[in-house]
């Protein structure tokens, strides 16, 4: 049996005995006890807010990737998303405002047209983007570990930064038309972005699932893109409409969105509180279907793309 370890003191010429113990540091211990199980992705419809959190430096490399790659090597650069919706919106007033006199209520055309297209070109770049997402990192999911939601969720995080930036556009005619937030409501604008951003998370993991194992996918979203917003109300007043159709057109879910945050910015109509509900609803099950299909199908992404 070895013996303990001792010094000799020079002043005393007594021994001292050392113990063998070493300090711990306690982070090295943590580190070595956490243990990383990586098992078969849970069919239930499951959002796994921590797993996520874990990976949050990855989200916003996508993020800021997409983000500086989107107008990479174009003249205008960020302007682009100043120029897109303030085109839109002139082409929507002449055609729809001048020619077709479509309703607007109250409020100033040019106004409601721009507050509408802003929600508009958000949606379809962050449905794109989202839909897209598996194939467009195709090297990440066959080779490298993470959870693959964050593919889509960085798809509608990107388009975020060009609705901030076209919103000078409505600032401006804002200003101009003198069509300022009434009141209180102006802080219920972002919970209608939010509605948005969940309408088309759900679609979007819904569509990059399929995306996978059916290419029809990218062809079939520029024919739905044509026709959404006479379907949402971005040309014109919702409330000035039969009651019948508003109601139809309340399972989109854009239509509240957009109805809404006219309201909320423009100082507009109202919203009927039980159309936003059935807008809500479609759009809470719209992203309870996506995410059970999208969790479904998890485990062989990267043997089927």
């Amino acid at each position: 049996m070895s013996r303990a370890p001792s010094t000799l003191d020079q002043r005393t010429g007594e021994r001292t005995r050392v113990d063998d113990e070493t300090p711990v540091d306690p982070s090295a211990t943590a580190a070595a006890s956490r243990i990383t199980v990586i098992k078969p992705a849970s069919r239930i419809p499951r959002l796994d807010v921590g797993e996520l959190w874990h990976y949050r430096e990855l989200i916003w490399t996508l993020v800021w990737r997409d983000v500086a790659v989107r107008y990479k090597q174009t003249f205008l650069g960020i302007a682009w998303a100043i120029l897109v919706p303030a085109f839109t919106a002139l082409i929507y007033v002449i055609i729809f405002g001048k020619f077709a006199n479509f309703p607007s209520g109250d409020t100033p055309y040019p106004s409601l047209v721009i507050a509408g297209v802003l929600p508009m070109q958000y949606f379809a770049s962050a449905l794109t983007l989202s839909s897209l997402s598996l194939l467009a990192n195709l090297p990440l999911v066959t080779k490298v570990y993470f959870p693959r939601t964050l593919l889509p969720l960085a798809g509608v995080s990107v388009p975020l930064v060009d609705f901030v930036v076209g919103l000078p556009v409505l600032l401006a005619l804002m200003w101009y038309y003198h069509t300022w937030p009434g009141g209180w409501e102006v802080m219920l604008a972002p919970l209608f972005i939010v509605l948005a951003v969940v309408t088309v998370l759900g679609i979007g993991l819904l569509l990059s699932a399929i995306n996978v194992r059916f290419r029809d996918v990218r062809y079939m979203i520029p024919v739905f893109l044509q026709v959404l917003p006479l379907l949402s109300g971005v040309m014109f007043a919702v409330d000035q409409i039969p009651e019948k159709w508003q109601w139809i057109l309340s399972l989109n879910p854009l239509t509240s969105v957009i109805a809404g945050w006219r309201w909320a910015i423009l100082d507009a109509s109202t919203p009927n509180p039980a159309q936003v509900a059935v807008s809500v609803g479609v759009a809470a099950a719209l992203f309870i279907a996506g995410l059970a299909v999208f969790r479904s199908s998890e485990s062989s992404f990267a043997d089927t793309i």
